[in-house]
């Protein structure tokens, strides 16, 4: 299994970002998903997840709801993570991750397949 983010970069506050991730070996039916980050000196924090299954149901943080948006590209075998009205807490590397499980959920113990992590900066 293969994860691997893009679309990360640098956006002022209140801005938006849409991160990417390409899965191999793990799709939609086999997987559920989700993106953690992490801050130097931070524990990775769970930001949001998606079921396993055509209707996936996303869940999300406190912190992140009602600006995040969790989704996937059944076809491509993308994830998706849509950030808007960003803050500058937002800052940190970002990650996907995926488990052969009906439901991930935010605690990263779950999950069993990481990718490389992308850079988000907010100022």
């Amino acid at each position: 299994v293969q994860l691997v983010e893009s679309g990360g970069g640098s956006v002022q506050a209140g801005g938006s970002l849409r991160l990417s991730c390409a899965l191999s070996g793990c799709t939609y039916s086999s997987c559920c998903m989700g993106w953690f980050r992490q801050t130097p000196g931070g524990a990775r924090e769970g930001v949001a997840s998606i079921t396993r299954g055509t209707n996936g149901v996303g869940g999300y943080s406190d912190s992140v709801k009602g600006r995040f948006t969790i989704s996937r590209d059944i076809a491509k075998n993308t994830l998706y993570l849509q950030m808007t009205s960003l803050k500058p807490e937002d800052s940190g590397i970002y990650y996907c991750a995926a488990a052969n499980l009906w439901s991930c959920g935010l605690g990263q113990e779950r999950y069993n397949y990481w990718g490389q992590g992308t850079q988000v900066t907010v100022s």
